[in-house]
Formats: C-alpha cells, structure tokens, sequence
C-alpha cells in the first residue's frame, strides 16, 4: 500500500514523523510517500546519516504549511501547496491509497472533503476514536468534527462505526450505544429520543443508550453521539488517564516502601500503560470518506506514527470504504425516510 505521510503535521515538526515512516518502511510492506518541503526532509535524513532514500520511502515536494492552530477552510483554501492538502490530493488521485496527517485536525478533515470526496450516501464524515477500556477498546463517533447533528447522521454514525468495528478487531454484531444522561430510551435529550428508533431501523446490533461511566465498562463496542458531546468525552478520558497516573506516580515516589512494592508491581503497571496506550493504533479514522484517512494526535511520536501506518494499510486494503458504502446504499430507504420526516 501506498501512505501519503503529512509530515509537517504535528507538533514537534517533522522529526517523529519521518522517523515513524523510515521504521515503518523498514517493517511493513508499504510504500511511504514524505510530503513537504524535501530540502527539509532530506536535511533530516542527512542528520540520521542516510544518504539518498531508503527503500520504501519516496519524497513529494510541497512548500506550504497548514498552521496548527489557523481555521480549517481558509488554511486549505489560501494553501494548495501545502503538505496537508498535496498529501489528501495524493489519496484522492489514487496516487495513493492511505492519507495520514498528525496536523491541525478541523484541517485534515477539510482536505479529506476537498480532495478524496464523500463515499456516495454518506452525509457527514465522522472521527472514530478508539478508547480503551476492560475489554478491547470502544469506538467513539464522532469524536469531534460534527459539533451539531441531526438523528440521521449519528445512525449513519452507528453503520460506520460498526463496519470499522468488524473489519479492525474481528467483532461479529459489534454492540452499539447512544451516548446519554440514563439507561432508559425515555431520558436524553430531544436528539437523542428521535435518534433511538431510527437507530433500531438500520441493522446495527443496537444495546440502547449509554451513559458516561458505561464507556470504560465495556458495555458497548461502539458508542454514537453528536462531535460537541463525543469530542468532551473523549478529552475528559485522556485528563482522567494522565491524572491517575500521575496521582500513582507521585505518591510511589513519596515513600521508600512503596518504590520497593512499584518494583514488584512493575510488570502490572506496564501491562496497564500498554492498555491505555493511545499509540497503539496511531490515529482516528475519518469514517465516510472515499478512501482511508487518518488523524493523528498532535503529540504524536514516532510510534503513534508507525502505527498509524499500520493501521492504514491495513484498512486500506480490507477495502473499508467500499464496505461502508455497500451498508450505506442498505439504509439509504430509512435515512431518506428520517429526513422527510423532519421537513
């Protein structure tokens, strides 16, 4: 498969970057596309001592940057040279087959609409994050980039997540929830009353809704909410996780005795880091769009990177897109329906 890596995306240039994409040149069988300004790339590989370029990677020039903190649309719009948009034109050309970008993520998500387009029947695309919890993880959409949302698109939400659900880690039926503020499907708020039986409608295996606590419980594969209320649960996640362990950090170091018990538990605490290591599949899918896009953490390392590649590739040639099309067209009847309804 062929990665076109944004790799002024991020916020530690283009270090982890081009570090993450030689490791994964190096370990996979993927084609590494470097887009942006090649001096700087090259001066890069240089510092590494590596002449020339390795196998596996190829460089695609582009001069402009998208600021990390600059508004999505004019950053794409003022910027076609820019290592976001020439790697997503990439993507859309069929130059490639994977488009990863650790960048501003309002950002990412504009060029993937720009340049590789919406899978046919998809009305909103959507980010996927991947959250740990007791058991394999639960997929949260949107995670951010609709801030307001009709019933129709958090049901395509469901069909999507599912279908990454089943495709990425195997889950037969994945189980879906809705997040809200109780059990009963009597309680939420007005999207979340009309969104439960249009849910019921489009053949997702459908366990009602959720409430915040549910999420770490492993009650549910995939949880579907609108990207305010899914984008606030998912950084209250990351802060609860850095202040837990950060708590445990600062009281082991307090006392001699519980250094010396640390070090008995130390395989316990790598096991439990490992699990709520949000490097480990590297970014957020933007599920409908027509291709395989990915956004990464602005933190990313070079680990968050190789995995992103990874991950990519792998849904890249599972055939994802495709697969949430086909569902798409099989609920077409019941969207439309829901929003003839609404008119």
């Amino acid at each position: 498969m062929r990665i076109a890596l944004d790799v002024h995306g991020g916020d530690f240039g283009v270090r982890p970057n081009i570090e993450g994409a030689l490791a994964a040149a190096a370990g996979l069988r993927h084609e590494v596309i470097l887009v942006g300004r090649e001096a700087e790339i090259r001066e890069d590989l240089r510092a590494r001592g590596i002449s020339g370029l390795p196998a596996g990677i190829s460089i695609v020039n582009a001069e402009q940057t998208v600021a990390m903190d600059g508004e999505p649309v004019e950053e794409c719009r003022k910027k076609p040279d820019s290592s976001l948009m020439v790697a997503a034109g990439l993507a859309g050309s069929g130059k490639a087959d994977v488009f990863i970008s650790a960048g501003n993520s309002g950002a990412v998500m504009v060029a993937a609409l720009f340049k590789m387009k919406r899978i046919p029947g998809v009305i909103r695309p959507a980010i996927a994050a991947l959250l740990p919890n007791k058991g394999r993880g639960t997929l949260l959409i949107d995670a951010g980039s609709n801030m307001d949302c009709r019933p129709w698109h958090l049901a395509q939400f469901a069909v999507m997540g599912s279908v990454y659900m089943e495709m990425l880690l195997k889950i037969k039926k994945p189980r879906v929830g809705i997040f809200s503020i109780g059990e009963e499907e009597c309680k939420g708020n007005a999207l979340v009353q009309k969104t439960v039986p249009l849910i019921k409608k489009v053949g997702v295996n459908f366990v009602g809704p959720m409430e915040g606590r549910d999420l770490p419980e492993d009650r549910a594969d995939v949880i579907v909410a609108d990207g305010f209320v899914g984008n606030v649960a998912l950084k209250l996640y990351e802060g609860t996780a850095k202040m837990v362990f950060g708590i445990l950090k600062e009281n082991i170091m307090s006392r001699f005795t519980y250094k010396m018990g640390a070090l008995l538990m130390k395989p316990l605490f790598a096991t439990l880091k490992s699990k709520m290591n949000a490097d480990t599949y590297g970014g957020a899918p933007l599920l409908g769009i027509n291709g395989v896009a990915l956004v990464c953490h602005g933190r990313s390392n070079a680990t968050a990177i190789y995995n992103a590649i990874r991950v990519g590739g792998e849904l890249a040639s599972m055939g994802l897109a495709s697969e949430i099309g086909r569902r798409m067209e099989e609920v077409k009847t019941h969207i439309d329906e829901a929003q003839k309804e609404e008119e």
